[in-house]
């Protein structure tokens, strides 16, 4: 049985993450947690309704649960129980088990593709398929059984690399030469959509299947090779936007990583733990203040559960550093869109890091949630 950690300034922030919860209005539906899309250099600011932000709280906050007291876990229970009823409007618009970034057109219903704005909203051309991403978070944060992990195993396995499109084998082009042999899966469910590699993403869809301990299969070897190739070269420090270009940052990987080996002993992964910790040290020697420290640290903390050697001096630092004044606002983009980057074009792939090419959100409720993760996980040991 966990012990339920010591009340600090828990209490407040779990009521501060309930109060952000929407009621429901003209942009928001109850149980959602408001976010919003920005581009400075377009002066762009648009509320956005996605399932995105709203999964991954629950998410984090229902594996922070059992380290709370009784209140807070039904505080909880009652975020989560809002929160997943917006996830049918986000399922697939013919009713399969696989869900969407936006409301998806069904039921009488407009997609919800670029909420809030009054242009991309009206195109076509900008809605976009159900992804591995929404879809596994979802999946984690509802009852979903092992049948249910089974079938979108064997779905992902029609859209991932190297699989047959409308007129000829489907093949990774935006990433490095010596990963477009594998067979890993793709962020995309649909067919007309190039085939990418998110390692961000990959890392929350491979948690949902170790957490249902699905046994392992080519695909699963293949994007196993992907995420330790990228940590192994130095690619997901050196070149972040193109290893997860959905997150787009050094630190968010590692967090990913993080999460998925502070929870699980993965034998393909297994061999960079002390690799990643090393790094994320390094990291944490660059990154002195703010969001991209809290979740450093968290970081270092998750990976180091399941061994740390050699790293105790280095983690009893972080563990006794004061808490991070967070109470000032500098930006922090949790996730991105990159909108030339699912072009496979050679100009366009050239122009797609470059950020006034981005949209990116903001969530006041996930970044409260990220600050107790760090808490509660200071506090565990």
């Amino acid at each position: 049985m966990r012990q339920a950690v010591s009340v600090n300034s828990i209490d407040s922030i779990i009521q501060s993450i309930a109060s952000l919860q929407s009621r429901g209005d003209a942009y928001f539906p109850e149980g959602i947690f408001p976010s919003y899309r920005q581009n400075s250099y377009l002066r762009y600011r648009r509320p956005d309704n996605n399932i995105f932000y709203t999964a991954t709280i629950v998410f984090v906050l229902n594996q922070l649960k059992s380290y709370l007291s009784t209140d807070n876990q039904a505080v909880i229970e009652t975020i989560t129980a809002k929160a997943i009823n917006n996830y049918p409007a986000h399922q697939n618009k013919n009713g399969l088990g696989t869900y969407n970034f936006w409301q998806t057109p069904k039921d009488g219903r407009l997609s919800g593709h670029f909420s809030g704005g009054y242009v991309f909203h009206r195109m076509e051309h900008f809605r976009i398929p159900d992804d591995i991403d929404d879809t596994a978070l979802v999946y984690l944060t509802q009852p979903a059984n092992k049948k249910e992990a089974l079938w979108l195993k064997e779905k992902l396995q029609q859209h991932a690399n190297l699989s047959p499109g409308a007129a000829k084998v489907r093949q990774i082009k935006n990433t490095f030469s010596h990963y477009k042999h594998l067979r890993g899966y793709s962020t995309w469910f649909g067919k007309n959509m190039g085939i990418e590699f998110d390692a961000c993403a990959l890392c929350n869809l491979m948690y949902l299947f170790e957490w249902h301990r699905l046994p392992y299969n080519e695909y699963d070897a293949d994007t196993y090779a992907y995420l330790s190739g990228i940590i192994e070269h130095n690619e997901y420090l050196s070149k972040p936007f193109v290893v997860a270009r959905n997150y787009a940052t050094a630190p968010l990987i590692i967090y990913h990583f993080a999460r998925l080996l502070g929870d699980f002993e993965v034998p393909h992964l297994e061999a960079y733990r002390s690799k990643l910790i090393e790094d994320t040290l390094t990291l944490l020697e660059e990154h002195k203040w703010g969001m991209n420290r809290v979740i450093l640290q968290t970081a270092l903390l998750r990976l180091s559960r399941k061994g740390h050697s050699g790293f105790e001096k280095a983690i009893e630092r972080t563990l006794s550093e004061p808490r991070l004044d967070t109470t000032f606002k500098a930006p922090f983009y949790y996730f991105r869109a990159a909108l030339l980057g699912a072009y496979e074009n050679p100009v366009l792939r050239f122009l797609a890091p470059l950020a006034i090419t981005h949209m990116y959100w903001e969530c006041e409720a996930h970044e409260l949630v990220l600050i107790l993760e760090n808490l509660i996980e200071r506090q565990r040991d």
